[in-house]
C-alpha cells in the first residue's frame, strides 16, 4: 500500500512538474515533414501513467499502471496497438494486456461513422477475448449549435468465457467539451462526462458506470502534448452489488504523453 501511495504521489508530482515547464518546452524549435506525413500516413505514439486501471466501471488493477500505444491511420483506416503493464505489484493481480484495434471511420463534416474489431490478449492468464463496434460521433449538439461533442458506441463482445471473454454488451454515450485558457502555448481545459451500460459483459446481470473527467491539452513541442487529466467512476446496478460485479466508486487519475511523428 506505501509502494501504492508513492506510485500516485509522483504521477502528480509528474503532472505539476509538466505544468510548470509547459511554457518553455512550447516553444522548441519546429521540426521538418516526417516520411509519414509525406505518405499521407498519420502515425502517433503514446505513454499513459495512471494510478489504477479503470475499464469501463471495473477497477483491473489498483496500483499504479504503464499503457503505452501506438497507431497507423490511412484513408480512414486505423490500426491501433496498446497495452498495460502494472507498474508495481502489490496487489497480486495480473491485469497485463495487450490489444489489437482495427477501425473504419468516415467523416461527414460534422457527422462520423465508425466501426471497428478489438481483440484482447491477457498475456498473464493466458486468456483472450474478442470485440466487434459500431459508433455514431457529432461535432455539436444538434439543433443547439453547442460546441460539445457527442459519441454514441455499441460494443459486442463474442469472446469464450472459458477462454477469458466477456460475451455480453455495452453501450456507452459520451460528451466532451474542450475550450482554450492559454494562448502562448496553447493550453486547453477539456471536459467530458461518459455513460455506458453494461449488459452480461463481466457481469451476470445488467449494470453500468458514469465517468467525470477534468484534464489539460499542454503542447510541450510541434510533435509532443501532455495531457494530465483526473477522473471521477461511479458504477450502478448489478455493476456494484455485491453479489455480481461488486465495483466501487473510484477516483483516479494520470498523465499522457501522446507524440504524433
Amino acid at each position: 500500500m506505501r509502494m501504492l501511495q508513492r506510485a500516485r504521489t509522483g504521477i502528480m508530482l509528474f503532472i505539476f512538474g509538466l505544468l510548470a515547464l509547459a511554457p518553455v518546452a512550447a516553444m522548441a524549435q519546429e521540426a521538418p515533414a516526417t516520411i509519414f506525413e509525406k505518405l499521407g500516413i498519420t502515425a502517433t505514439g503514446s505513454i499513459d501513467f495512471y494510478s489504477d486501471y479503470i475499464w469501463r466501471g471495473f477497477t483491473l488493477d489498483e496500483d499504479a499502471v504503464v499503457q503505452p500505444a501506438v497507431s497507423l491511420s490511412v484513408r480512414g483506416f486505423t490500426f491501433t496497438y496498446w497495452s498495460s503493464w502494472d507498474a508495481n505489484n502489490d496487489d497480486g493481480l495480473d491485469s497485463d494486456e495487450m490489444d489489437y484495434v482495427f477501425d473504419y471511420t468516415k467523416a461527414f463534416d460534422k457527422l462520423s461513422v465508425s466501426a471497428g474489431h478489438i481483440y484482447y490478449d491477457f498475456p498473464g492468464t493466458n486468456g483472450y477475448s474478442r470485440e466487434f463496434y459500431v459508433g455514431l460521433g457529432y461535432s455539436e449538439i444538434p439543433f443547439l449549435n453547442w460546441p460539445i461533442t457527442l459519441s454514441v458506441k455499441y460494443y459486442r463482445d463474442y469472446g469464450d468465457e472459458e477462454n477469458g471473454g466477456g460475451l455480453g454488451s455495452y453501450t456507452e454515450l459520451a460528451f466532451a467539451y474542450s475550450t482554450k485558457i492559454m494562448e502562448d502555448p496553447s493550453i486547453t481545459l477539456d471536459l467530458g462526462v461518459a455513460t455506458g451500460f453494461n449488459h452480461e459483459l463481466f457481469i451476470a446481470g445488467d449494470g453500468g458506470q458514469a465517468t467525470l473527467k477534468a484534464g489539460l491539452s499542454i503542447p510541450l513541442t510541434k510533435s509532443l502534448t501532455a495531457k494530465p487529466n483526473i477522473n471521477y467512476t461511479i458504477p450502478y446496478g448489478d455493476l456494484s452489488d455485491a453479489t455480481d460485479g461488486n465495483q466501487d466508486d473510484v477516483f483516479w487519475g494520470g498523465v499522457s504523453l501522446v507524440y504524433v511523428f
